[in-house]
């Protein structure tokens, strides 16, 4: 049984419609490194617009004209429909696991970074971001076994 997750019916459609431009997902997975960077180099004015980027980061773009193969569209399209199950992309279950598992490594590579160990720091961030897109992948095989002939995620 999926884990609900609570308020999922709050992101809205052009949410969704203006997330799914590639841009968007590109430029939002591209932005861990440049965060990590800004710990490791203690450029802190960078960290705070990096976070400040990956919080409107879902809005910024317009949506795009037309349904794309790009990898990371079907990738958004894919999560919006696990969401818009009530599944949630935290929990135990598989592939919520891999997001459960990157958060402490993810963490642990922002403590590498602050303290300089460079080796640890690209590790880990190579590793979180790999979960990610294991996790996004496998959202993306949900969604195209589960087609039932249209798009499946409206």
């Amino acid at each position: 049984m999926p884990t609900k997750t609570p308020g999922a019916t709050i992101l809205t459609d052009d949410f969704w419609n203006r997330h799914s431009n590639p841009k968007s997902g590109w430029t939002r997975l591209l932005s861990y490194p440049v965060l990590v960077f800004a710990v490791y180099a203690r450029k802190w004015p960078l960290l705070g617009l990096t976070i400040l980027y990956l919080a409107v980061n879902p809005v910024l773009f317009p949506a795009p004209e037309e349904e794309s193969g790009d990898w990371m569209y079907r990738g958004v399209k894919a999560e919006q429909l696990w969401i818009s199950e009530g599944r949630s992309v935290m929990g135990f279950g598989f592939p919520q696991v891999l997001n459960v598992a990157a958060v402490p490594v993810f963490l642990y590579g922002l403590y590498a970074a602050y303290r300089r160990k460079p080796v640890t720091t690209v590790a880990c961030t190579v590793a979180t971001m790999a979960l990610k897109l294991w996790f996004v992948n496998e959202l993306i095989r949900y969604r195209e076994s589960n087609a039932d002939g249209g798009d499946g995620a409206n």
